[in-house]
């Protein structure tokens, strides 16, 4: 019986442990203890780490545990585990298993009765959050969208009645591309992008999801971005008109009414797909029925 309780208390532990996103003055004072005391560091890119290490004065043995080898590191880390070893899980920067590897090797030492133990620290998805002026309450955590334009353009339209702002990540190259994207499948809603957050380039730029998209298109993009994405006007979608407009009035005649002030059509679309929450694709099919209809 006492064998039986002592096989199943824990054996290691792997601290899941929180690193900067750029200053390497964010490491909290536990994540560099736990750094310190554990007898192995798992890390998504062993060179990037060495960075903090070596900045801290800390000579660890390192192993890569990234998305490609995860699965067949998982015997050699939960080998170590059971011979009691501390082992230290850590991202490129971040919090591990937030669009970073890790969660494998957390769900395998966890069935194995290792202790797994979450050392908080930076995140880019709270860094923006925290400076984009939203109304504090529930988001949608995106993480990366899909490489391939087809895929995007789904998993954009599949979130355009998600009632909670979104954050999405998006690497430089395909930046101008998702924000199109967005403003098709979403409509021209207001957003907060963060670039290269805590570090000597940070940016933040706020505006409309078109706004954006038009600083950039010209302009070369380095670094790691972050998005966050205001939910749809309330009703807007239902209602076809917007906060203190004219129910009754079709997106059709709502352009009309844009152009009559004498804005182009294009923008006259584009202004009825932010007021409205619809994306231009749809306005622009609206318009369409409300042709056929008239005709």
């Amino acid at each position: 019986m006492a064998d039986a309780n002592r096989s199943s208390e824990p054996r290691g532990t792997l601290y899941v442990v929180g690193t900067p996103i750029g200053n390497l003055d964010d490491l909290t004072p536990r994540a560099l203890a736990a750094l310190a005391e554990c007898d192995l560091v798992a890390c998504e890119d062993t060179r990037r780490t060495r960075v903090i290490l070596t900045r801290h004065g800390l000579a660890k043995h390192t192993v890569s545990c990234h998305k490609f080898n995860e699965s067949r590191r998982l015997p050699q880390l939960l080998d170590a585990l059971g011979r009691g070893s501390r082992i230290a899980l850590v991202t490129d920067g971040g919090t591990p298993g937030l669009s970073d590897p890790g969660a494998l090797l957390v769900r395998a030492a966890r069935r194995e009765g290792h202790r797994v133990v979450p050392v908080p620290g930076p995140s880019a998805l709270t860094a923006l959050l925290s400076v984009g002026g939203f109304d504090p309450g529930p988001f949608t955590f995106i993480g990366f969208l899909p490489a391939r334009r087809g895929e995007r353009r789904r998993a954009l339209q599949a979130l355009r009645a998600e009632p909670r702002p979104l954050v999405f990540f998006e690497s430089p190259r395909r930046l101008v591309a998702a924000l199109a994207d967005a403003i098709e499948a979403l409509g021209d809603r207001e957003a907060v992008l963060g670039r290269e957050m805590t570090k000597i380039h940070e940016e933040f730029v706020a505006g409309t999801l078109e706004s954006i998209r038009s600083r950039f298109a010209e302009r070369p993009l380095k670094g790691e971005i972050a998005i966050l994405v205001a939910g749809p006007l309330p009703d807007s979608a239902a209602a076809g008109a917007p906060p203190g407009g004219d129910p009754g009035e079709s997106i059709a005649d709502r352009v009309r009414r844009h152009t009559a002030g004498g804005i182009d059509r294009k923008e006259a679309m584009r202004r009825v797909a932010r007021e409205s929450g619809m994306s231009r694709r749809d306005v622009y099919r609206e318009m369409l029925r409300g042709r056929e209809e008239e005709e």
